[in-house]
């Protein structure tokens, strides 16, 4: 497809960012470019979105197949109080139309499966987990490798976090990092924990189009606000991955 340019409206609103070390507006035209797979429109799906959307990236795809309920609000920030019942990714569709009316959304209110998750991702550049379950994020992560596109993955409980960027052929995948899903249960959640992790699984999004800083790859970064701690566990491929062996 043609790369969009720049336009006058662009060069004013991202012009904060713009002048970032390594950004310019050679930077700002990637994300313009750039089509993003947002898989989830809750707790982590909400900064996520506002946050891509607010830094200019060209193209959401959100993925939700769920309704807002009144537990929701402690931490789906995209959502409130007029919006219960309504389905997630209509409620998404409408705040982030109206943060930036200038980004192309496309809401989809359908389950992720292992017979759609390559269809929904195919022409994607990039892969944001904003899932609440491991066996999602396992079928994200396989159609990261099969696409060979980045996929930043965020987990949260309590007040605690978990993140790191995999990218196929350069680092483990999600399944060398983490073999065996936990058990399906109602976990704890503090809705600015998953704001934490959501804004910096943004931030990993940008250095990764743009090529510039340095992403968490073969790092998994844990973050513990109850302690108001942040530690670092680097991570290695597991030679006998199911998922991702056959790579390079």
């Amino acid at each position: 497809m043609p790369q969009r340019e720049l336009n006058d409206y662009d060069l004013k609103r991202y012009d904060r960012q713009i002048i970032l070390r390594g950004f310019g507006e050679e930077g700002q035209k990637k994300l313009k470019n750039t089509r993003v797979f947002v898989a989830g429109c809750g707790g982590l799906g909400s900064p996520i979105a506002y946050y891509l959307a607010a830094a200019g990236f060209g193209h959401l795809v959100l993925v939700d197949m769920d309704v807002v309920d009144l537990s929701n609000l402690n931490r789906q920030i995209l959502h409130w109080d007029e919006n219960i019942g309504e389905l997630k990714v209509k409620s998404a569709y409408e705040k982030l139309s109206r943060l930036n009316p200038e980004i192309e959304l496309t809401p989809l209110n359908m389950e992720i499966t292992g017979d759609n998750v390559y269809e929904l991702t195919e022409g994607c550049d990039i892969i944001m987990d904003a899932m609440d379950n491991f066996p999602a994020r396992y079928m994200l992560n396989r159609a990261s490798l099969k696409h060979g596109i980045p996929f930043i993955h965020a987990s949260i409980w309590g007040m605690e976090g978990r993140l790191t960027t995999l990218v196929p052929g350069k680092t483990p995948c999600l399944e060398c990092i983490f073999p065996n899903a936990p058990p399906k249960e109602k976990f704890p959640v503090l809705g600015a924990t998953a704001g934490v992790l959501g804004t910096l699984q943004v931030t990993e999004a940008v250095k990764v189009i743009l090529g510039t800083g340095e992403p968490l790859l073969n790092r998994l970064l844990v973050y513990d606000g109850e302690y108001m701690e942040f530690h670092e566990i680097c991570i290695d491929k597991n030679p006998d991955c199911p998922a991702c062996r056959h790579m390079e």
